[in-house]
Order: C-alpha cells, then sequence, then structure tokens
C-alpha cells in the first residue's frame, strides 16, 4: 500500500509514541540541553500543523510547520522510522510543509537539525535549503546545523 501523507491532530496515542520514538533518537545523539523538542501539546497549537505519514494505517513518520512572525515558517519534528527510512518520507512531508507554507503567503522556511544528522541533511539539501548561521532564538552552537530556503 502506498505511503500516505496528511494532516493530522499529534494528539493521538500512536503519533505521541511516534514523537517519544523521536525524542529518544535525538538524545541519543545530542546532549539534552541542546535539544529543541516540541511537546505534542505544542505540536497542537493554532501556529504549528502537524504532517503524519501512515503505511497502511501505522504511523511511520512526522513532520511540521511553525509559524514565526515576520512570514517565516519553521520545520520542526522531522522523524521517519527506521523501518521505513530510504523511502523518501521525509522528502515528501517536507514538500508538503513548504507547499502549505506556500500556500499561506510565508517567505522563508526555517530549521535547526543535529550535527550529527547526515540523512537529514540529504533530506533538506535535495530540498533546496542551504545551510546558514543561527536562526530564530536558536543558539549557536556546535550540536546545531541550521538551515533556510526563501520561497
Amino acid at each position: 500500500m502506498a505511503i500516505e501523507i496528511a494532516v493530522e491532530t499529534p494528539l493521538q496515542d500512536d503519533v505521541r509514541g511516534l514523537v517519544n520514538e523521536l525524542n529518544q533518537t535525538l538524545l541519543e545523539l545530542t546532549p539534552p540541553e541542546h535539544c529543541y523538542h516540541l511537546t505534542v501539546e505544542q505540536m497542537a497549537g493554532e501556529d504549528t500543523t502537524v504532517f503524519i505519514a501512515r503505511d497502511d494505517g501505522l504511523a511511520i513518520g512526522c513532520g511540521a510547520l511553525k509559524r514565526h512572525d515576520g512570514a517565516i515558517g519553521e520545520v520542526k519534528r522531522m522523524y521517519t522510522r527506521p523501518s521505513h527510512r530510504g523511502r523518501k518520507i521525509g522528502a515528501g512531508i517536507v514538500e508538503q510543509v513548504e507547499a502549505l507554507a506556500r500556500k499561506e503567503g510565508l517567505k522563508r522556511l526555517v530549521l535547526e537539525t543535529g550535527d550529527r544528522h547526515p540523512a537529514a541533511w540529504t533530506v533538506y539539501e535535495r530540498a533546496g535549503f542551504s545551510r546558514c548561521g543561527p536562526v530564530l532564538d536558536y543558539p549557536d552552537s556546535e550540536w546545531s546545523v541550521f538551515y533556510e530556503k526563501s520561497l
């Protein structure tokens, strides 16, 4: 069956489980003080739209668009379960985040990711993002890599 990506509430048990996996994965690679997680409750805020990828109903990937002042959108909470990696699910989620940002008239997408996430870098660079200095209110840290894309 084809992977389906749709806007969903993060306040579902299976999505909570997926986000918990994401958090655990990030904490294995990055010190907690340099992890900038949104909680599921924050993800459910009006300023954030969450995309969930499902395979035959099973939540297997996620990503979100968080809106900021100045017509800036932030790509957040990107994750694909290891069992489904290599199938361009992250690319599909980024594509949907960008499409929504464009539809809403946002002018720029930004993101912060870890310094030990080369697979994520590939997804963002293939989607046309470029590395840049710190974005929004993130500190400049050896643990962070920043990207931006003009829309």
